[in-house]
């Protein structure tokens, strides 16, 4: 398998102050066990870790002056625990956050730093998905969980009716935000409400990339000589061949309708092909802006670098543009344009 070529994406200009920074937090990642889904196990150990981490961690949140809601919500039989935090004023739009965690790990309130800093520039409210975990379920029911949140979101009538919806995803997060919007397709007029989608380093082919195939054991994070096994791992009984049906495997799927993405990636990511490829296809239905990070990895924006920051920040400009055109009269619910080179 050959790797796809690097124009897909515009390489993010950085100045030599910064790519040393990178560089510079890079071998403190290398003495850092990588992460790995070998088991149930661990997964769940490191869940108890986290979850221990976050105890009075409103505190964040009470320091801002905001707040968190927590209740169940869904479409059908699919009840979903999700998290909510609110502007101090009127909402402007809707964040709809699927967090990362290669589906084994992570929650609703991981994200929380991101989501405040999204409520407070934006002036979003942002809806946290607390999905199952594939360590004791299958994929397939963490998208049904997701399907569920964002069918409830979109046809919500109180609220945040009317309201223009961002999807975020990251990671994992950003595999099951992709998923969602291929399954939304079934009801377009829910769909046509999203005004755009921020996606960090996805996992868009679940049989794997040629990126992935290619990880060797230098990789930074991730496991890269483990990532396709895990993969299977998390997908038991199925061919190569069946796990690159959509939207299961978002990369295979037909990307008509769909609203503008802002698409990030590392150029040290092992899964950097699946944003270089999604932004490929995507670009030929919307538009597109997918940045290649120089020498950052997987996970590249939970690191205090200025690379990182930038990169945040660009993402809440995007998201305040997209919620700008959506409030312009007459405006074009059609996107046509390439991807950026």
């Amino acid at each position: 398998m050959s790797s796809r070529p690097l124009n897909t994406a515009k390489l993010w200009p950085a100045d030599e102050n910064e790519l040393a920074q990178v560089r510079s937090f890079n071998r403190k990642l290398a003495w850092l066990p990588r992460f790995r889904i070998r088991n149930r196990v661990t997964p769940r150990l490191i869940q108890a870790l986290l979850r221990a981490s976050q105890i009075n961690g409103d505190g964040k949140l009470n320091k801002h002056g905001l707040v968190a809601e927590k209740r169940r919500i869904g479409e059908g039989d699919v009840a979903v625990p999700v998290r909510i935090i609110r502007p101090k004023g009127k909402a402007r739009g809707v964040v709809l956050d699927f967090h990362g965690g290669g589906w084994v790990i992570g929650n609703a309130q991981m994200n929380d730093p991101f989501n405040i800093a999204m409520v407070q520039e934006c002036g979003v409210a942002v809806v946290s998905v607390d999905y199952r975990l594939a360590v004791s379920t299958q994929v397939e029911g963490l998208m049904e969980d997701c399907l569920s949140a964002a069918r409830w979101l979109l046809a919500e009538k109180e609220e945040f009716a009317d309201l223009p919806v961002i999807v975020v995803g990251e990671s994992a997060g950003g595999h099951l935000a992709v998923a969602t919007l291929l399954a939304l397709k079934q009801w377009p007029d829910l769909l046509g409400r999203i005004r755009g989608a921020v996606l960090y380093y996805g996992v868009y082919d679940l049989a794997g990339t040629p990126s992935v195939h290619a990880a060797g054991a230098e990789t930074l994070v991730l496991d890269g000589p483990g990532m396709v096994d895990a993969l299977r791992l998390l997908t038991p009984g199925l061919s190569d061949e069946e796990r690159r049906q959509a939207p299961l495997s978002p990369l295979y799927g037909d990307f008509t309708g769909m609203p503008a993405a802002l698409l990030f990636t590392g150029e040290l990511d092992p899964l950097r092909d699946d944003t270089l490829g999604l932004a490929e296809l995507w670009g030929k239905a919307a538009t597109v802006e997918a940045h290649l990070l120089p020498s950052c990895p997987h996970g590249f924006i939970h690191f205090p670098t200025a690379i990182a920051e930038r990169v945040l920040k660009q993402s809440r400009d995007w998201i305040t543009a997209r919620l700008n055109a959506a409030s312009t009269p007459h405006q074009s619910a059609r996107h046509t344009a390439a991807p950026s080179r």
